[in-house]
């Protein structure tokens, strides 16, 4: 059972989506937050598995919920996932900053909804194909001040294997679509990624796919 906290100011859109979720066997939504501080402190208290977050509420923000949750180490397990109607670059960027995994459009459909919510909870990616666009548009050309941090350089620690699954989990590819595509097993992508994220210090796989784009490794083709 995946334990669900969900954080909206908005009262129909917490209960369309508690109405959603619950539909579904696998899901509880465990508790309903009206802004971001309430959004920490319920996480705190009830321990979710995945927080689904709106950006724009009253007091705290979104991404300060983040920043808190990430902050806490009560809340190490926690993971956040992005619901919301602003999907453009600056959000998604500072929402994956922050330490969400995941980033949705409120306009995103139950089962593709179900299947994000899964796949976070299971420590898979989160990211629509909107908010994976705009990642990738957003760091397609490595910052000046990264490239001075050193960061092409760390990625000399991975191997020419942990590159190549890297570059096309930064373009959003599954690893089920990886496993086929380089004919290996599913567990082994996720070996190959968990490797990655240790190399270079990545808190989770969303992290590494903005060190990896940002370091010009997923660059589009």
């Amino acid at each position: 059972m995946i334990r669900i906290l969900i954080a909206d100011d908005q009262p129909l859109i917490r209960m369309g989506l508690r109405g959603m979720l619950e539909a579904r066997n696998n899901f509880e939504v465990v508790g309903e937050a009206t802004d971001g501080e309430q959004a920490h402190l319920l996480s705190r208290d009830l321990l979710p598995d995945v927080v689904l977050m709106d950006l724009r509420m009253p007091r705290v923000d979104g991404i300060e919920a983040i920043s808190r949750i990430r902050r806490d180490p009560r809340l190490r397990l926690v993971r956040v996932v992005v619901l919301t109607t602003f999907e453009d670059q600056e959000n998604v960027v500072a929402a994956l900053t922050a330490g969400a995994v995941g980033f949705l459009s409120k306009s995103v459909g139950p089962s593709e909804l179900a299947d994000k919510i899964s796949a976070v909870a299971a420590g898979g990616p989160g990211l629509s194909d909107d908010a994976t666009l705009a990642l990738l548009d957003n760091l397609k050309t490595p910052r000046p001040e990264v490239l001075q941090s050193g960061q092409h350089i760390e990625l000399s620690a991975l191997t020419d294997r942990e590159q190549m699954i890297v570059a096309r989990a930064a373009h959003g590819v599954s690893n089920d679509d990886i496993a086929k595509e380089l004919f290996i097993s599913p567990y082994t992508v996720k070996t190959h990624i968990n490797r990655a994220m240790t190399k270079l210090g990545a808190r989770d796989r969303s992290q590494l796919v903005v060190i990896a784009i940002e370091a010009g490794l997923g660059r589009p083709r």
